[in-house]
């Protein structure tokens, strides 16, 4: 994972995680969204059915799109390795935008990341 768009630090000393199972679904397509993830350790799946979209491990992030757009969840999050997420509810996500700009940028470099794999997969059909 490229440096800067590793996320860990941001979560380092947090106690308040979610833990899942291998198998586990962290949120499913069409769930409304009240948060974004944090992966704190092991490996998620972000898909929708039987399409993997990408693995997504440790300082990675789930959910982000949710928390932008303010609408239901667009693909599904699940655990392939036991994890440990932490969630960052909407309030957090505005005041980590509005006192640390970079983390914005952050966000932003991510869901253009996967905009871009995105468009390659089309141009491959």
């Amino acid at each position: 994972m490229n440096d800067e768009l590793d996320f860990l630090a941001l979560v380092r000393h947090e106690t308040a995680v979610t833990a899942l199972v291998a198998g586990q679904f962290l949120f499913q397509k069409g769930d409304a969204a009240n948060a974004m993830y944090v992966v704190k350790s092991g490996e998620l799946q972000i898909g929708d059915g039987n399409v993997i979209y990408e693995t997504v491990r440790a300082g990675g992030i789930v959910g982000e799109m949710a928390l932008v757009d303010a609408l239901p969840r667009s693909a599904s999050v699940k655990a392939i390795s036991p994890c440990e997420v932490v969630a960052i509810d909407q309030r957090r996500f505005l005041f980590m935008i509005q006192q640390t700009p970079f983390f914005a940028i952050r966000v932003m470099r991510v869901l253009a990341q996967r905009l871009r794999a995105m468009n390659e997969r089309l141009t491959q059909l």
